[in-house]
């Protein structure tokens, strides 16, 4: 039994290794665009009706009700907070400038959630109430990201 136990310092550590190389930031916005633009899949973090939300292309969004929308209307995400890819992350001070980064989203429906129903009741007073409600959304197609050369 005392052959199958060792002395720590006799013991080996095993180390794990660097999956990633490393990467020196780039000094200038420009530089860290054409990083982010060579990659060959990016996102962004936009604000969409008061919400932040995690966006690549073709996503399909489905957000509160817009108003003053249409189907087919093209909107121009202007709030963009963060655009990367797998390796690179530039973040925006509160958000990046819109000359920078262009994302499109095109209205696809308005519709409605599934149905809600909401039952009040007071004890020992005979009133019971049963109201029923439909949320109504917006969906949003996501359409490319440009990622602009200045």
């Amino acid at each position: 039994m005392a052959s199958l136990l060792r002395p720590a310092a006799l013991r080996t550590v095993a180390r794990r290794a660097l999956h990633t190389e490393a990467v020196q930031t780039p000094s200038t916005t420009p530089n860290a665009l054409s990083l982010i633009r060579s990659q060959p899949f990016q996102y962004v973090v936009a604000s969409v009706a008061g919400r932040k939300y995690l966006l690549s292309p073709r996503d399909l969004l489905t957000v509160p009700r817009l108003k003053d929308v249409r189907v087919g209307d093209v909107l121009a995400l202007s709030d963009i907070h963060e655009v990367g890819s797998r390796e690179f992350t530039m973040r925006g001070n509160p958000t990046i400038p819109p000359e920078n980064i262009k994302v499109q989203a095109t209205v696809v429906e308005h519709t409605k959630g599934k149905m809600e129903v909401i039952f009040k009741k007071k004890r020992r007073k005979g009133y019971q109430k049963t109201i029923t409600h439909k949320q109504t959304y917006t969906r949003l197609r996501i359409g490319p990201i440009d990622i602009v050369d200045q």
